[in-house]
């Protein structure tokens, strides 16, 4: 579905008008969507349509995945808590997951961005290294 630009402006602003201090409210979530499918402005399906992908967006980039070879310490689980709120806010939703195969180190992923400090992710840098 081809989403206008009209419709990618108001599906913004609707994402906006959701967000309290930065971070989106449920409850607004839920009215606004609530309201636009009531209403049924022009368009309205594009609009919801853009808008739920900017929610997803949010939610992705507000999920931090951490994965340690070892159970993590609750004292390592809030210094890591506390290093990826400096540098993503506040509102993160972590989760700490055990992966023998990492050998030794971490990997965590925020959204998009994976941090990879495992010795399996330095060896196999390594071996894609040594090909080329």
């Amino acid at each position: 579905m081809k989403i206008s630009k009209q419709a990618r402006r108001d599906g913004r602003d609707l994402f906006k008008a959701c967000q309290v201090a930065g971070v989106l409210d449920q409850g607004r979530v839920r009215d606004a969507v609530t309201a636009v499918l009531k209403r049924k402005p022009r368009g309205y399906l594009a609009i919801v349509e853009h808008f739920k992908r900017l929610v997803k967006l949010d939610l992705d980039r507000r999920t931090a995945r951490v994965e340690n070879a070892t159970e993590t310490t609750p004292e390592q689980q809030e210094a890591i808590r506390l290093n990826l709120e400096r540098q993503y806010g506040a509102g993160l939703q972590l989760t700490f997951w055990i992966n023998p195969a990492l050998i030794g180190g971490l990997r965590v992923q925020v959204g998009s961005d994976i941090y990879d400090g495992s010795v399996a992710g330095r060896l196999a840098a390594l071996q894609s290294a040594s090909v080329l």
